[in-house]
């Protein structure tokens, strides 16, 4: 299985559709689209222990975030398909979540992508970005991203599951889960405490 990089600092997810449209952004016949993310959608990014660990990505997250220069490949490697820098990449922040539209004419290798999404061979889209600020809820276990830094790179995936995802997600919530285990020993610990003090009063 082609594994994708997973680069130091970044973080990736994959969970959104790349389709053709009849409403362009850009007027080319290898057009396509898709949201690389939404915003105020809790989404399940990891599991430990039976314990399920949400995240979701704030309205205003993207306020701000360096989007100069961000590229379009497959698998987050290889040959770049589009780039904003270019024209041929355009990211939109809008209600809904990150909306994502490309033109891929400029060369052989766009082209054969292009042939890929329209004929549903690749529905995915993966982002890479660093995060400047977030937030933990313990309550119910959902980690806010308030503000994102940079955004490097949407790709295509051909990997529905990328890996890079639980790699990034599993260095955020490592220290979640351990913060968590030794919250719950030192409860356990009190209570077993207060017990043997009720029952050395009570002895005596």
């Amino acid at each position: 299985m082609r594994k994708m990089p997973v680069k130091p600092n970044r973080e990736y997810r994959a969970m959104s559709l790349m389709k053709p449209s009849e409403q362009k952004r850009i007027q080319t016949d290898f057009y396509v689209e898709g949201y690389a993310t939404t915003f105020n959608d809790p989404y399940v990014l990891f599991e430990s222990e039976g314990n399920k660990y949400f995240e979701v990505i704030d309205r205003g997250a993207l306020d701000g975030a360096d989007v100069s220069d961000v590229i379009m490949q497959l698998d987050h490697q290889g040959r770049v398909r589009a780039r904003t820098s270019n024209r041929t990449l355009g990211i939109e922040p809008d209600d809904h979540g990150l909306f994502t539209y490309a033109d891929l004419s400029r060369s052989s290798a766009a082209r054969e992508l292009h042939e890929d999404i329209t004929s549903g061979l690749i529905t995915q889209m993966s982002w890479a970005f660093t995060v400047d600020k977030d937030e933990y809820d313990k309550s119910n276990r959902t980690r806010v991203i308030k503000r994102i830094r940079k955004v490097y790179d949407v790709s295509a995936v051909s990997i529905p599951a990328n890996p890079g995802t639980e790699i990034s997600a599993r260095s955020y919530f490592d220290g979640v889960i351990e913060a968590e285990r030794q919250e719950l020993a030192r409860r356990q610990r009190e209570l077993e405490l207060t017990k043997a003090k009720y029952f050395y009063l009570g002895v005596n």
